[in-house]
């Protein structure tokens, strides 16, 4: 089922993530993501967007079960290829130029937290959420593309911190990290962010844009040469025996249960 895109108001439309249950992310979550920004492009072009998921997920990151398999196969050509997708998803959202708020309705994990981050400006619900950047405890080399994002979005300190030790942060944690800048109780989340998304009117999205690239014109010349390093060297991270030994081993603690695809000797 495609993403639902609804204008909510006059210059603003709310995207929901609804690819599966969590959100969690895999080819057919890319596949979404891409479509609702066409939609978005082609149809919505007077609108700011307003990012949210549904229940008690943003989104969770990466598909597991899709992924951590991949990974086990150890094709370095098979990984760079998926990686060009993921990059491509995230930078998309990242330099949108009109405004994005990410309407944060639950937890937000891993890719999750980097779709989160990926938007201007960023407005939680209020309750127990989660939040976790926990690709490394996980066995997942943290790309050098997001490293850099990371750094834009929260400042490097906090950027350093969650992303080393990948701890599960608290509402209240993440606010005072920088992840969120504004909570509110549960029925007020979309009112919010759609308020927020709407401060600037469509005939200032030139000027927005202009001024966003400029914002990001150092973050962007960061990513253009970190792209080497992820070239070189992520795939090979990501299919290290090491990495593959830790993906199985917090596959069975966070599912419950014991990997079903081939592991390498």
């Amino acid at each position: 089922m495609p993403w639902t895109i609804e204008r909510k108001h006059p210059h603003v439309a709310v995207v929901t993530m609804n690819t599966n249950k969590v959100n969690a992310q895999n080819p057919a979550f890319f596949a979404d993501l891409h479509a609702a920004f066409d939609r978005l492009e082609s149809e919505f072009t007077d609108c700011a967007v307003v990012l949210t998921g549904s229940g008690a997920v943003f989104t969770a990151g990466l598909d597991f079960d899709h992924h951590f398999p991949m990974f086990a196969r150890r094709s370095i050509k098979e990984i760079d290829a998926w990686f060009d997708e993921y990059r491509a998803t995230n930078l998309r959202l990242f330099k949108y130029p009109r405004p994005t708020v990410a309407a944060i309705n639950g937890h937000a994990y891993a890719g999750g937290f980097i779709t989160a981050i990926d938007c201007d400006h960023r407005i939680a619900v209020e309750g127990p959420l989660q939040f976790a950047l926990n690709e490394v405890p996980i066995g997942i080399p943290m790309p050098a593309v997001y490293c850099e994002i990371i750094k834009h979005a929260i400042g490097p300190r906090s950027a350093f911190e969650l992303t080393l030790f990948g701890q599960i942060y608290d509402l209240a944690a993440a606010k005072r990290l920088g992840v969120v800048q504004q909570t509110v109780a549960p029925d007020k989340l979309l009112e919010a962010a759609v308020a927020w998304a709407a401060l600037v009117p469509p005939d200032c999205y030139t000027a927005y844009a202009f001024s966003k690239r400029a914002l990001q014109a150092t973050t962007m010349a960061a990513i253009d040469a970190a792209a080497r390093l992820d070239k070189d060297l992520l795939s090979r991270g990501m299919s290290d025996l090491g990495s593959i030994r830790a993906h199985a081993r917090r596959y069975k603690e966070l599912k419950g249960k014991d990997v079903t695809w081939p592991l390498p000797a």
